[in-house]
């Protein structure tokens, strides 16, 4: 193709997000696990407030480049309730004016929930904000490693926020972290969530952190505070054998949903399980724009919005190819993995274990999402055949309903679907992973700063 010719537009995804840090790394929280609190290092004369003229021109760019009909605003941090209201009340009318016809525009909001008071909630209910709010669980669960700078507790602050939330009909997920210290807890934390906190859409975030001072993805090391790979796996089952007797249709949970979505031969819609990576950016305060919120360090800056399109910096070869060695690289024990379809080898960050051959890039969480993915299996090959058959995945439910745990059902129960034979002789099929067709996914909902359906 000539040079004159060349569209960067012609390489661009469908559809790929920005995650904003109008306040960078900032944040009124010193929580103990936060990964993006060291980024502050990175702009040591810093103003870490996003201009207008940075704001407007992202907008403009960023609504350009889209080639979906739906555009989404990820708005994290730090903290981004830090700007204040009038900085989104600009950033709306920005959208406003850049907005192509027929553009269905969707703004999300990561928050710590602190700073949150009827005005917040008003404004996010008239402009129809998705908030996701940080939560890990009950105080003793909570306090443990998120306090404000005096090291402070702030749970009955942020349980305040939800209620506000709620009392404002505004919609919001739950954003959990899963770290060394509540590992153990995942059905007591559940339902809290569901029960205390009323919380109908959650996130369980698994804490992988980097032994090292400068936040950047070097090191083999992870500290204290993060969640091993087993530990993690059993949180999940434990959740999920309450939720499936219980709870499908009515709470979603985001790796639940992820995984039906890849039993029923479609996209799992969550970065962390797609084949590659790459159309999830982060830009902080000033315009730099990098790889990915977990990369944001030198050697992943694609650029300034000032200097580069963000067009160019999301469809260059240096971007493709950092999404594309997440498959590239998968190693080959994975690669030959009964559960490889769906967790494609989890998130490039978490890759720091040999495989048993000793080969490079195991997940460092792979015990866990092996052991989760091999648990849910069966009922996850169910609710992806009753979606085939017309039926909703809830139906389910009676098949597990009274037990205790999922492994406590007899296989020769009926199936759901109404074909008249045993569970596993219907749809628990004995051989490798067969994608399935099906009618419509149940409402997904990823967490704010990644993607609302």
């Amino acid at each position: 193709m000539p040079a004159s010719s060349f569209n960067p537009q012609d390489l661009l995804p469908r559809a790929f997000q920005v995650m904003v840090k109008p306040r960078g790394s900032i944040c009124n929280l010193d929580c103990q696990y936060c990964y993006y609190l060291k980024k502050e290092k990175l702009y040591p004369d810093g103003s870490f407030r996003m201009s207008e003229a940075v704001l407007e021109e992202f907008t403009r760019q960023y609504i350009e480049a889209q080639q979906a009909p739906e555009v989404t605003f990820a708005w994290q941090g730090g903290e981004p309730a830090l700007m204040g209201i009038a900085f989104f009340q600009s950033a709306l009318r920005y959208q406003a004016k850049y907005r192509k016809p027929g553009m269905n525009i969707q703004n999300t909001f990561q928050t710590n929930g602190t700073l949150l008071d009827d005005d917040w909630a008003q404004f996010f209910r008239d402009h129809h904000f998705l908030v996701g709010i940080s939560l890990d669980g009950p105080q003793a669960h909570h306090d443990v490693f998120r306090q404000d700078k005096g090291g402070a507790s702030v749970y009955q602050r942020v349980l305040g926020a939800v209620e506000l939330l709620k009392k404002f009909k505004v919609d919001f997920n739950t954003l959990t972290c899963v770290h060394a210290a509540n590992a153990d807890h995942g059905l007591e934390i559940y339902r809290f969530l569901r029960d205390e906190a009323g919380s109908r859409y959650m996130q369980f975030i698994p804490i992988v952190e980097r032994d090292n001072e400068t936040g950047f993805q070097e090191g083999r090391n992870v500290t204290r505070r993060s969640v091993s790979g087993p530990k993690y796996g059993q949180f999940l089952i434990d959740v999920f054998d309450e939720w499936v007797r219980q709870d499908i249709g009515r709470v979603y949970v985001q790796i639940f949903d992820a995984s039906l979505a890849a039993w029923a031969g479609q996209h799992p819609g969550l970065c962390v399980f797609e084949e590659t990576c790459g159309q999830s950016l982060a830009m902080e305060f000033n315009g730099d724009v990098y790889s990915c919120d977990h990369f944001v360090e030198p050697g992943y800056l694609l650029g300034h919005l000032s200097e580069k399109p963000l067009v160019e910096m999301v469809s260059a070869n240096r971007q493709t190819q950092f999404g594309a060695r997440k498959k590239n690289e998968l190693p080959r024990y994975c690669r030959q993995c009964e559960v490889g379809f769906i967790c494609n080898g989890g998130c490039p960050k978490d890759r720091l274990q040999k495989t048993p051959e000793g080969e490079p890039g195991l997940n460092y969480l792979c015990a866990g999402y092996r052991a989760f993915f091999n648990y849910v299996d069966r009922p996850m090959r169910q609710m992806a055949a009753l979606l085939r058959a017309g039926h909703t995945p809830a139906e389910v439910m009676r098949i597990y309903a009274g037990q205790t745990r999922l492994r406590d059902t007899a296989p020769t129960a009926p199936c759901p679907c109404g074909s008249g034979r045993a569970v596993d002789q219907c749809h628990h099929a004995t051989g490798g992973y067969k994608p399935v067709g099906h009618a419509a996914l149940p409402p997904v909902r990823m967490g704010s700063g990644k993607k609302r359906h």
